[in-house]
């Protein structure tokens, strides 16, 4: 139940972000704007690791974990976005584009203040090359109440 709770305010929060962009000028028509999107660069970015599990973790702990990446398109990637289902857990990422053949790193930090037992967070990563969001990787942990 918990799970399709926080796919319903995922998907939610989805839309209204999808549609606070989408904003024309009055000479630009919704085609013009669809086709400028190069949707080869949605799954150019490639994690060297998509799941990562802190194991145990005690209630209140903040942990954090690096996620490389490398852009494996033709053309420079631009990370737009990238959210949680939950505020428990933030993704860092580079602001600057990311050139064919780089690397980079995702940087997510969970907090565990009030939570307890089995959590997984997926990151959902907006990119110039993708029309929504994308699944991006995922932490895992145990936590254990005091």
């Amino acid at each position: 139940m918990k799970k399709l709770f926080c796919l319903f305010a995922l998907g939610c929060l989805l839309v209204v972000a999808c549609n606070n962009g989408n904003t024309q000028s009055a000479g630009q028509s919704a085609n013009n704007s669809q086709e400028k999107v190069d949707t080869s660069l949605a799954n150019a970015l490639t994690f060297e690791e998509k799941v990562h599990n802190f194991g145990d973790i005690h209630e209140g702990e903040k942990v954090e974990y690096s996620f490389k990446f490398t852009n494996n398109g033709k053309s420079p990637v631009v990370i737009q976005d990238a959210i949680s289902s939950c505020g428990c857990t933030v993704p860092e990422w580079p602001k600057e584009p990311i050139k064919p053949g780089e690397s980079g790193f995702m940087k997510v930090i969970f907090d565990s203040h009030g939570k307890s037992g089995y959590t997984e967070k997926e990151i959902s990563i907006k990119t110039n090359g993708s029309e929504g969001y994308i699944m991006g990787p995922k932490i895992q942990c145990n936590i254990l109440t005091k």
